[in-house]
């Protein structure tokens, strides 16, 4: 029997063990795309205990929680910390084969030295050493430093004044790159009944008024010149599938005017001005030589009656399941004939993942190597099972080798682990090829190639 969780976690043969320790191990991570709290990381926030390290905000481990049975007053009610972290560490041990299982030690051995396994016994002892430790000066920032972390990029509404990137920028203390992403989902959400209040508030960001379709894309173009300043290299937009229908210039802000006094709107309206501000976003950031990430698949909000009572993002959406392989396609198409940007494409739908295996070919430019990613395992797949079926159809597909690697895509300043995680099933891979004859056995070329994905490409790839 193998030891529990030890150097060689999920490491099965010599090549394996050779890659991840003398290649993969000690690179930074440049953490692309996350969403933490820039405020907490400019005030370095200290901890009272784990539980307000590891529960708060955090939907994977409340989900988990509620599959247990655990009562939500010991979720996101008002219980005590403590006996919330004794409710989520009776969920761990039963979350076996689940990846919060494995992050969980993993954060627990990296940050707090503790090896012991986390159950209803030993969580008292835990509890009290994990807090000890967070007393002592675990902050924020040495979290982050401690994790080796050189790049970390928020996720930011063009609307956010960035002031903590600001003061962060102007304090110049803490080496770490604290990057925004564009992330305007909330100006393209048209038939949302709050999108007039919305774009009034991004007009006073951008001093100006939105009242029409060239006034809106005169302020987003301001306000992607900010963040351009503030550092910005990546882009974000979420959909549950991407729309394709397009629309000339008077239909769309026929649509948008029509938004903006409060009249309903259909489908095909609310896609036909998507469309059309995705292909007008899309030709900025190639402008800028921004990365333009494109998440789609997920079913939002489908308890409606705990989303009502808890907000969005507590744990209640799901995997969807749209056809998404042609109006991605004829998107991409569209986008491509003004200038295709730096691309990054996810799927939640793990049946899509040969539609953007194969999308990539379509669009990738002989100037730059790895301009079109397929991107890595997220939100319900970024577990073993997602991440080598992810990275074994890129590399069936594709190049394995240019792949930007991994991100937290996550709020909790522990989450870093995750990348131990990635690295080592990357490493058991392509080790496992080579200890089956199947890739030539140069240890050196397939380390360069382990750092690469690692961390250089993804640098590459964000560089001006």
């Amino acid at each position: 029997m193998k030891p529990f969780m030890d150097e060689n976690f999920l490491l099965n043969n010599d090549a394996a063990k050779a890659l991840y320790h003398h290649y993969a191990a000690a690179m930074p991570i440049n953490d692309y795309h996350c969403h933490v709290v820039v405020r907490e990381i400019y005030e370095d926030r200290r901890y009272d205990n784990l539980t307000q390290v590891w529960l708060s905000g955090d939907h994977y481990k409340w989900r988990a929680m509620r599959l247990d049975g655990v009562d939500e007053r010991l979720i996101t009610g008002d219980a005590p910390d403590e006996e919330k972290f004794m409710a989520y560490a009776r969920t761990v041990a039963n979350a076996v084969g689940n990846p919060l299982y494995h992050w969980t030690h993993l954060e627990l051995q990296r940050y707090f030295a503790i090896e012991e396994p986390l159950n209803e016994v030993t969580a008292p002892a835990i509890w009290e050493r994990a807090n000890r430790v967070l007393r002592d000066g675990l902050t924020t920032r040495q979290m982050i430093l401690r994790s080796n972390v050189r790049t970390l990029c928020s996720t930011d509404d063009p609307a956010d004044d960035l002031c903590y990137h600001k003061l962060l920028r102007e304090e110049g203390t803490f080496p770490v790159n604290v990057l925004p992403s564009f992330r305007p989902d909330q100006a393209l959400d048209v038939r949302n009944p709050g999108f007039s209040a919305y774009l009034e508030r991004l007009g006073q960001a951008a001093v100006a008024e939105v009242s029409d379709l060239a006034t809106l894309k005169e302020v987003l173009a301001k306000r992607l010149a900010f963040f351009d300043e503030m550092g910005c290299r990546v882009s974000d937009h979420a959909f549950s599938y991407v729309p394709y229908a397009e629309a000339d210039e008077a239909a769309v802000d026929g649509i948008l005017r029509r938004a903006l006094r409060g009249e309903a709107l259909t489908l095909l309206e609310e896609e036909q001005y998507k469309t059309h501000m995705l292909q007008y976003l899309a030709a900025l950031y190639h402008q800028y030589g921004m990365v333009m990430q494109l998440h789609i698949g997920p079913m939002r909000r489908v308890n409606a009656a705990m989303t009502r009572r808890l907000g969005a993002d507590t744990g209640f959406d799901s995997i969807g399941d749209c056809c998404i392989a042609e109006p991605l396609g004829r998107f991409l198409n569209s986008v491509n004939e003004r200038g295709m940007p730096k691309t990054i494409l996810y799927c939640l739908n793990p049946k899509d993942n040969y539609v953007l295996g194969t999308m990539l070919g379509n669009f990738a430019d002989g100037g730059l190597a790895g301009k079109m990613q397929f991107g890595s395992a997220w939100w319900f797949n970024d577990h073993r099972d997602g991440m080598v079926q992810q990275m074994t159809t890129l590399a069936n597909l594709g190049m394995l080798s240019r792949f930007v690697g991994m991100l937290t895509d996550s709020r909790s300043f522990t989450s870093y682990p995750r990348f131990e995680y990635f690295r080592r099933i990357l490493c058991n891979i392509l080790g496992t090829w080579m200890e089956e004859g199947e890739i030539a056995p140069d240890m050196e070329r397939l380390g360069r190639m382990v750092q690469d994905i690692c961390y250089g490409n993804i640098e590459r790839l964000m560089a001006r």
